[in-house]
């Protein structure tokens, strides 16, 4: 003996849509700069070290720390602040750097990013995400992948992968493997 049931289709798209939000939230890594809250999506984030052992190079553009080892891989380290037009990163106890593996022409390229400390992994559902701030905002809109209101402060959410454009990765890059 079966039952039928009979249920308005509707509804069933809609609850199928909620559903669909609920199950697959986006996780970001957030972390402060300058009092500001900022995060990135974890799939951009390889790890999170300490901010140690990061050797300068010359001729660099000013957002570029310098470049650390990471397991025999040369890894360049950018300053966000300075790259976001604000003052250098202050380093301290909790400075640390994040790193993250970027797409760039068929590869991964892996930079590291300073910031003044991370807080923690949220999960931010699309809903939660309102569209980019057309004035005001002291970072480039192609940087922001939009603004998230969480615990009475927004979090500006960063386009791992337009953090740093095309052009300005294969130059730094080109210079650090010169």
């Amino acid at each position: 003996m079966s039952t039928v049931t009979n249920r308005p289709q509707g509804n069933n798209l809609i609850n199928d849509s909620l559903k669909r939000d609920d199950l697959h939230p986006e996780h970001y890594l957030t972390f402060l700069l300058r009092d500001e809250y900022f995060g990135i999506s974890i799939s951009s984030v390889k790890e999170i070290i300490e901010y140690d052992n990061v050797t300068s190079i010359p001729l660099m553009p000013d957002f570029v720390k310098g470049v650390l080892n990471l397991r025999g891989e040369v890894v360049p380290v950018i300053d966000l602040s300075i790259r976001f037009n604000k003052p250098a990163t202050e380093v301290q106890k909790r400075t640390c750097i994040i790193i993250m593996e970027i797409p760039y022409d068929d590869q991964i390229v892996t930079l590291g990013a300073v910031v003044d400390s991370v807080c923690e992994v949220m999960e931010i559902s699309d809903k939660s995400i309102e569209s980019a701030p057309t004035f005001g905002a002291k970072i480039r809109a192609q940087f922001i992948l939009g603004v998230a209101h969480i615990d009475e402060h927004f979090v500006i959410l960063l386009r791992g992968d337009r953090v740093l454009s095309i052009d300005e990765m294969a130059s730094i890059i080109d210079k650090v493997l010169e």
